[in-house]
């Protein structure tokens, strides 16, 4: 939910190939709003019946698939949502909800990236009409939030909905094995823009030797990648790529470092969720 369209544009554009497996990737023009909107009635009156055919008459011109995927970053909420009153969003048992009634005989599986609530909350609250970080979080403290939280409280409600979560700060590192996980398909499927990333980070010449080295080493495990792309982000990531800038009124450099620890702490708790699948690098 923070890479910006990134991965389901870099699936689309895989959509043929994926397709192959059973897989659809419908453009996000044709069910963002219309999803919205019928979540929107469905929360005030029910949900209609007919809401799944709709949907499904939009997205799939009258195809079928075995696996469709839905992408929406404010899904669970705007920005002014995300972590008001300092809870991660708040409304997600009830969006989840609303969604398990358009389709309630599909099996739902949920993705989704979090990242360090020292990056997250300052981007997220600079979206919102609050004025200062207290009234966006009613006075809580932001060491106080857990993303550990979000996920027990959703596992509580939907036992039978499986839940795969990464970070985004390790996006870099599992790109590959979170594209094909989401797309449903086995680890040794190629996928173009795997490493699109990493253009983004590398310093030209880095790019440049890196698509050299897997030219010269073209059986990598996906293990053996982890620890190339690493070695390469090392010596060649461009100096700003992992600068936390934060512009938050009595942030200090001693309260991000705490907001990291606690962050690392709850990647932990995550991991030891039943029902959770951690992508870790």
């Amino acid at each position: 939910m923070t890479d910006e369209d990134r991965l389901i544009n870099c699936l689309t554009a895989n959509s043929r190939d994926l397709a192959k497996y059973g897989t659809s990737l419908p453009s996000p023009r044709t069910y963002r709003k219309l999803i919205r909107d019928v979540i929107h009635d469905g929360d005030k009156t029910g949900i209609d019946p007919k809401a799944r055919d709709e949907i499904l008459s939009a997205v799939m011109n009258g195809e079928d698939t075995d696996r469709l995927v839905l992408s929406n970053a404010s899904f669970f909420g705007s920005p002014k949502m995300s972590a008001s009153a300092g809870v991660f969003y708040n409304a997600a048992e009830s969006r989840l909800d609303l969604l398990q009634q358009i389709f309630p005989n599909d099996e739902i599986e949920l993705f989704m990236a979090i990242c360090n609530p020292a990056t997250f909350l300052p981007a997220i609250f600079e979206q919102t009409p609050f004025d200062n970080l207290a009234d966006y979080l009613r006075g809580a403290e932001p060491t106080s939030m857990r993303w550990s939280g979000l996920f027990e409280r959703l596992r509580a409600a939907f036992p039978d909905i499986a839940m795969t979560v990464w970070c985004n700060e390790d996006t870099p590192l599992i790109w590959g094995q979170v594209l094909r996980e989401l797309s449903g398909v086995d680890p040794t499927v190629d996928i173009a823009g795997e490493f699109s990333l990493l253009s983004e980070i590398l310093s030209d010449v880095g790019m440049k030797r890196f698509e050299a080295y897997l030219a010269a080493h073209p059986n990598l495990s996906e293990i053996q990648k982890r620890r190339v792309i690493a070695a390469f982000l090392d010596k060649f990531a461009e100096d700003t790529t992992f600068e936390i800038e934060v512009n938050i009124p009595g942030w200090t450099e001693g309260l991000i470092a705490q907001l990291t620890e606690v962050y690392d702490d709850d990647i932990a708790a995550i991991q030891q969720l039943p029902g959770v699948n951690v992508i870790m690098p």
